[in-house]
């Protein structure tokens, strides 16, 4: 097991199953060179892309969503990555911290502003733009919405299309931290937790 599911090998995959692994690990996140583990020596899926095969059609929806947040919209991969760090320290996700500290340390994250987001604050080096997606992306998890002011100053700052975008990556991030807390996903064999007084749940 694995946390509280099965972790299949590939060759233990029936054919919907196969199908959404091979969109995971033979898709665009295993383009390039990879900065965190997307399986296990086995090949078995490590994080949330295992509990994407409990149910192949949902998953495979949900692995092509992901894609997408990742890789079809016109956010910056630095601004992507102060979003899912926010949405991961908040939701004290210890595998969306752990992929994505190195994705936004090769997006160009130092490691004074990574520190900053894993402890809730805001980075004096943002510029004006990531700023306002930081305080966006913190009160679409905190309140779920934004009031009038909130959505004119995010609007204005990022423009409806990335807010849209944004919108959608909180909503997507955060129903990652909610599978990886529910199936209980652990990190990959000899990672330490960045959230350590929260893992003993």
């Amino acid at each position: 097991m694995h946390g509280r599911l099965p972790w299949p090998t590939p060759d233990e995959l029936d054919p919907e199953r196969r199908a959404v692994y091979d969109a995971i690990a033979g898709g665009p996140r295993a383009a390039g060179p990879q900065v965190f583990r997307l399986t296990d020596d086995a090949g078995r899926l490590e994080g949330p892309f295992n509990a994407m095969l409990v149910s192949p059609g949902v998953g495979l929806a949900l692995q092509d969503l992901g894609a997408a947040v990742r890789y079809r919209t016109s956010l910056s991969d630095r601004a992507r990555e102060i979003a899912i760090l926010a949405l991961a320290s908040l939701r004290r996700s210890d595998f969306e911290w752990y992929a994505h500290e190195r994705v936004g340390r090769k997006a160009g994250l130092t490691e004074a502003e990574m520190s900053a987001l894993h402890d809730g604050d805001t980075p004096d080096s943002l510029s004006a733009e990531e700023a306002v997606l930081l305080r966006t992306t913190r009160l679409l998890a905190t309140d779920g919405d934004l009031d009038e002011d909130a959505f004119r100053t995010a609007e204005d700052g990022l423009g409806r299309e990335t807010l849209a975008e944004l919108v959608v990556l909180v909503g997507y991030y955060d129903l990652l931290a909610l599978s990886l807390r529910v199936w209980r996903t652990p990190l990959p064999a000899g990672e330490n937790s960045p959230f350590p007084l929260e893992s003993a749940r």
